[in-house]
């Protein structure tokens, strides 16, 4: 059988990236829900859609629910997907990965992975914590790190995500402006992410990768805490996608 394509699915908790590489060339993004399985199956359906031949196809999947693609040839963790979608371009590097439910550093040399590092089972620092803080100011995440570049940061002292937010409670109810509040938030959450990846070399470029990498002012907020630079991968959220792609492709060139 001759692949015509090869396919990497990236099922987060939040929000589930596709990329395809080989006759066709596309990617695209479906909400996680809550169950993974049916998550996989409304990507088998969407591929279809755009005339995907899964049996002409290699698939490798990776994520939070990489196990639940039955339709997969293999599942490879995050890690060494996110290695993969970096290193042709940036073969020596820190990529952080913000993701839903947890956050990454991982060190190249020379295109592999020599070191990586993951947070504490807290959510601060993560996805889910933005959100969580972005639903409390009646915003989007988007809107909420927009708010958070026009604002003079009110300091969040707690790293547990219910204390953190009944400071911001305490200060909406103090009548602090939402810019403000917006600004503190943000420099938590780069406080913590920062605390983890410096624990990683940093002598080459940092990219930022995940949920959050289109937002610059994350990685200005990012750049100061580790007084390092932080760069945005272009399509940084596609970066585990690709990678498993990119993966799948050789997978089928040694076969």
């Amino acid at each position: 059988m001759e692949i015509t394509n090869y396919i990497g699915i990236d099922i987060g908790s939040t929000a589930a990236k596709v990329v395809v590489l080989g006759a066709a060339e596309l990617r695209f993004v479906l909400p996680t829900g809550w169950s993974s399985p049916d998550t996989a199956q409304a990507i088998r359906r969407e591929l279809e859609r755009q005339g995907i031949v899964l049996a002409d196809s290699l698939v490798i999947a990776t994520g939070y629910g990489r196990r639940a693609v039955a339709y997969a040839e293999t599942q490879i963790t995050e890690i060494t997907c996110h290695a993969a979608g970096c290193a042709d371009e940036h073969p020596n590097c820190t990529i952080i990965d913000v993701g839903g439910q947890d956050t990454k550093a991982i060190h190249l040399t020379d295109g592999k992975v020599d070191d990586f590092i993951m947070n504490d089972k807290c959510s601060a620092g993560t996805g889910k914590f933005v959100e969580i803080m972005a639903n409390r100011l009646s915003c989007d995440i988007d809107t909420l790190f927009s708010l958070a570049a026009k604002g003079k940061i009110l300091p969040i002292s707690s790293l547990c995500t219910v204390f953190a937010e009944s400071e911001i409670i305490g200060y909406i109810g103090n009548g602090c402006k939402r810019e403000d509040i917006a600004a503190g938030i943000v420099d938590s959450v780069s406080e913590k992410v920062a605390q983890m990846a410096q624990k990683l070399p940093l002598e080459h470029e940092v990219l930022l990768t995940g949920g959050l990498s289109h937002l610059q002012y994350f990685a200005e907020s990012l750049g100061r805490k580790l007084r390092h630079p932080v760069a945005l991968r272009a399509n940084g959220r596609y970066a585990g996608a690709y990678g498993a792609a990119l993966l799948a492709r050789r997978r089928g060139a040694a076969q």
